[in-house]
């Protein structure tokens, strides 16, 4: 049954915002079943229109619940700038945390600093870092985004979500459904045990040892410039920025 919106908790969720949720409940009428996706088209046909000309971008997952005072947190500060300073537009979920962290990076490195936001009724909201953003309503539209419009991904700590956004990310690469991207899962301390399992699945022969090459393991930002400069920058020759041309009747505009 659907939960009723109360406008004076913002913790509610509504059901336009549970429409997602809805929709992956089972079979529905054909007529919600086709308003479903044409609001799906919307979503990214938004999405599209914003993000098109931001690149070369790369994408920073992790958590939004790290503070400013949290080692992670400056850590994320740290690649963001990184990233900039070699000519890359960071692009994140949007949020606060490890997100505003790498956006604010990129900023005080004077380099470009995008989101793609995801519509919660609580947790997510736009940090002050981006240059541009644009607010999506369904998750799989945004994970879509965020892989779409990037030459590398970089995974900080993080919970959940951000798993599922790096192990896509690599299940993609691995299968050939994207270009061979670089991946880096940013954190050995964080993320040893993770890593162990990986190693875990060789044993047991889930996957194999050369996946082992489909993203890089470390904690040191120095390493992650070099191996975005070899398997991004240069393999993909890539520009600091591109040239375009926007079209007035598609909304879009120069960023």
């Amino acid at each position: 049954m659907k939960e009723s919106v109360n406008k004076n908790n913002p913790n509610v969720i509504s059901d336009e915002q549970n429409e997602e949720r809805y929709f992956l409940e089972g079979p529905r009428s054909r007529r919600k079943e086709l308003l479903f996706l044409v609001h799906v088209f919307r979503d990214f046909f938004r999405g599209v229109r914003k993000l098109h000309f931001v690149g070369p971008c790369v994408t920073v997952f992790g958590s939004a619940r790290f503070k400013e005072d949290h080692p992670y947190y400056q850590q994320s500060r740290q690649v963001g700038a990184a990233l900039a300073r070699m000519g890359f537009t960071v692009m994140t979920g949007g949020g606060p945390g490890v997100m505003e962290a790498a956006n604010r990076g990129a900023r005080e490195a004077g380099g470009r600093s995008v989101g793609c936001n995801i519509i919660l009724p609580m947790e997510q909201y736009s940090n002050p870092y981006l240059d541009h953003s644009v607010d999506i309503k369904f998750f799989f539209v945004r994970k879509v985004l965020l892989s779409k419009y990037s030459y590398a991904f970089v995974c900080m700590p993080g919970g959940m979500g951000t798993l599922d956004e790096v192990f896509e990310a690599i299940t993609l690469v691995q299968t050939n459904k994207m270009e061979r991207f670089p991946i880096v899962l940013f954190g050995k301390d964080f993320y040893k045990h993770i890593y162990e399992h990986i190693l875990f699945m060789i044993e047991q022969g889930t996957i194999s040892e050369k996946d082992l090459d489909l993203f890089l393991y470390t904690d040191s930002v120095e390493e992650m410039v070099t191996y975005l400069e070899t398997f991004a920058i240069q393999k993909f020759g890539l520009k600091k920025k591109r040239k375009f041309n926007p079209m007035g009747w598609l909304g879009e505009k120069k960023v």
